[in-house]
């Protein structure tokens, strides 16, 4: 995986091979990015990071300039692969070990972007719940969003809040937003 820009463009980073992970490609990840570039400045963001995985889309909000980051994921080897490369890169990333229901449940703390890549396997009721959830506990600021990858053949445009869906190769990026929360 690479860094594609900020700071530490074109970084490549190499984790373990036996995590349990599938990264956001590239391209769908600077389509993203692009979109996110054209909507808020990144280094007055809150960024909260479900299913962190490797913590490729971390790594590229701190490059861009994001400082408030927390990373969420429920396996030991993710959250150890993130801490030691937000360290190596000082990039301040706070990695959690959590399983991100029981994360989203008991956090207080509100986030401006609420990004989240879940198994492309789990059902689809475990994606609706996740701003389901956000929205109940109030843990998006004004005019944040909450942003679901997932496969193509899901569909969440009937989940409250939906905005809006981007599709890049067989990924999809789904948007919620709720203004005026705080």
């Amino acid at each position: 995986m690479r860094i594609i820009s900020g700071i530490h463009k074109g970084k490549r980073l190499t984790a373990p091979k036996k995590l349990p992970v599938r990264p956001t490609t590239d391209m769908a990840k600077e389509a993203l990015f692009n979109i996110l570039n054209n909507r808020y400045y990144f280094d007055e963001l809150i960024v909260l990071d479900l299913f962190a995985g490797t913590g490729n889309i971390s790594y590229e909000f701190a490059s861009r300039g994001t400082e408030q980051i927390s990373a969420v994921d429920a396996d030991y080897g993710c959250v150890k692969f993130i801490t030691e490369t937000s360290e190596a890169l000082d990039m301040g990333i706070v990695a959690f070990k959590s399983d991100v229901f029981t994360y989203l449940e008991k956090s207080k703390e509100k986030a401006t972007i609420i990004f989240a890549d879940p198994p492309y396997d789990l059902p689809l009721e475990s994606f609706e719940k996740i701003p389901e959830m956000v929205f109940k506990n109030g843990l998006l600021h004004n005019n944040g969003a909450v942003i679901i990858e997932h496969a193509s053949h899901m569909d969440l445009s009937h989940v409250h809040n939906f905005s809006e869906k981007r599709k890049y190769g067989s990924s999809v990026f789904s948007f919620f937003e709720a203004p005026n929360q705080d």
